[in-house]
């Protein structure tokens, strides 16, 4: 399990990790009106952590994810880059599914080889 659906207030991210050894990928889950996202924890511009305390990723009022290292704006629904250094370009997307209070990987979607690809 990623994440708990009940850890994610309504205007709220939580993060988690994927992948083993000693570097796994650090990634996020995200609520938004269309349901739970969940993106790689690294800036479309500088491959940079977007938060710098746990579990902060959005802006002052909650509606966008925001990068702390230089203020890029992202959508929740698809981590589209409104703006910022890294406009038009995205996040990485995390497959998910949600079953009951669980937020899991998706099905299909092998753990370790999902991780090397942002290592």
């Amino acid at each position: 399990m990623l994440c708990r659906v009940s850890d994610l207030d309504a205007t709220g991210c939580r993060q988690f990790t994927l992948g083993g050894g000693e570097w796994p990928v650090r990634c996020f889950a995200v609520r938004s009106a269309q349901g739970i996202r969940a993106y790689v924890n690294r800036c479309a511009h500088l491959r940079l952590p977007l938060n710098y305390l746990p579990d902060q990723f959005l802006n002052y009022d909650s509606s966008l994810i925001q990068c702390y290292v230089h203020g890029a704006l992202f959508a929740k629904e698809n981590g589209y880059c409104l703006s910022g250094p890294c406009a038009r370009a995205s996040l990485a997307a995390v497959p998910i599914r949600v079953v009951g209070d669980a937020v899991l990987l998706a099905e299909g979607v092998d753990e370790n080889a999902f991780a090397a690809r942002y290592e």
